[in-house]
């Protein structure tokens, strides 16, 4: 049985995903907060230079042909997508191969809301295979304040 298999609910794993998150976040000298409750639209923040980031974090498992489809949306309960007033930026968790994706909110929400990427590419069939791979363990983003991230997901 794989790791993240011994789940028996897709919540006990998105809270062993957070738990990684905060961890590996620690790890790279970031001050995590993790806020009381469930019901923010983000899961974790980060505190930085006296300014905080609004962190969602996701996870995915699911292979889809060319790389892990990863879906950024709210759960199943709420048809209310995620605004830039309520997340920074999308931690995402790629399982299988245990890397992570720090893409800025902006890069998923603007100009249309994207409800899912593939990341990862295993196999480049096209050229937009690679668009978000700069976001691959880009931990030095937790070190931006909103305007930062907001700008520099215009700039690419």
């Amino acid at each position: 049985m794989k790791q993240w298999e011994k789940f028996s609910t897709f919540k006990q794993r998105g809270e062993w995903v957070e738990l990684l998150f905060m961890a590996a976040a620690a790890s790279h000298g970031y001050h995590i907060l993790k806020p009381w409750g469930d019901s923010l639209a983000y899961d974790v923040a980060i505190e930085h230079a006296g300014g905080l980031l609004r962190v969602q974090v996701k996870s995915s498992s699911v292979r889809n042909g060319t790389g892990y489809f990863c879906q950024f949306h709210r759960n199943y309960l709420t048809e209310h997508p995620y605004t830039l007033d309520d997340v920074d930026l999308f931690a995402t968790y790629i399982i299988p191969v245990t890397t992570w994706y720090l893409i800025p909110a902006a890069v998923i929400l603007k100009p249309t809301v994207k409800v899912g990427l593939t990341l990862y590419p295993v196999t480049a069939l096209k050229k937009d295979r690679y668009r978000y791979e700069h976001y691959r363990e880009a931990w030095g983003l937790l070190s931006k304040d909103r305007r930062q991230l907001a700008r520099s997901s215009k700039s690419r």
